[in-house]
């Protein structure tokens, strides 16, 4: 399915899965699927990934590495449910002042009643605000992390701008993004279960096939990994590399604000 993605030149906007929308309708679309899903999204995920999401997860909170030190600020964006919020809190030591941004109410409600729940409201604040406009000033954190949302995300060139702007001189720019296999027969393998056994999967646990259809082929129109990397060099960043995790189902981009 590697020919569907689209490259550095865009298409993403007009890109709902494998259906071509209009230009402004794929955001009202993407927030249907996740006021869906919101309830079932981390059940779902390790679904979808075999629980492998959480081993990638852990990976790039010890990429990033935060400090254990106050003021540390980081900012993470389509992050409803804190999944990659409440790691980094709990690296650093619960030194790390974190919000959560994402679009979908539903997905954040989801995640300020864990975050109270496991005692981080100190830490954490969940803000409703869009990627491609982030409400806060330019030079305002220390990082700026992405999971599992940018391919969601109908303008990315915009939101890697934003990213680039807010973080301050010296912010890290950390993306985990299911991305495309490198390795012979896994593909096939990986194929048949993404396009089979997830939305049966879905349908069984949450009830909806539909939203991880959707899922699993915006996963096969996002750009391959050296095409989003030059996509993030063209934000501004710079040190802009990647790293494959389990032959390329997620991949890992990195990137420095000098």
């Amino acid at each position: 399915m590697s020919e569907q993605r689209v490259s550095t030149d865009g298409g993403m906007q007009t890109s709902y899965g494998f259906r071509t929308v209009s230009d402004g309708e794929k955001q009202d679309l993407v927030n249907d699927v996740f006021h869906k899903v919101a309830k079932r999204y981390d059940i779902m995920n390790d679904v979808m990934s075999g629980g492998l999401h959480r081993v990638w997860k852990d990976a790039m909170v010890a990429s990033l590495n935060p400090p254990h030190r106050p003021g540390f600020r980081f900012l993470d964006v389509a992050g409803g449910t804190g999944d990659i919020a409440f790691r980094i809190v709990a690296a650093s030591d619960r030194q790390g002042e974190g919000t959560v941004l994402d679009i979908n109410g539903s997905m954040l409600g989801v995640g300020a009643e864990r975050a109270a729940k496991k005692g981080y409201g100190e830490n954490l604040e969940f803000v409703e605000a869009n990627a491609e406009e982030l409400p806060f000033d330019d030079n305002s954190f220390d990082a700026y992390t992405i999971a599992f949302g940018i391919r969601n995300v109908p303008d990315i060139d915009k939101a890697l701008r934003e990213a680039y702007r807010v973080l301050r001189r010296g912010g890290r720019f950390l993306c985990l993004e299911f991305s495309e296999v490198e390795i012979p027969i896994l593909d096939r393998v990986y194929d048949a279960w993404s396009f089979n056994g997830i939305p049966a999967m879905g349908k069984a646990i949450a009830g909806e096939a539909e939203p991880y259809r959707y899922l699993v082929e915006s996963i096969r129109k996002f750009p391959r990994q050296a095409d989003f990397a030059s996509m993030i060099e063209r934000a501004g960043f710079s040190r802009v590399g990647y790293t494959n995790y389990t032959g390329g189902i997620a991949a890992l981009h990195s990137a420095w604000k000098i």
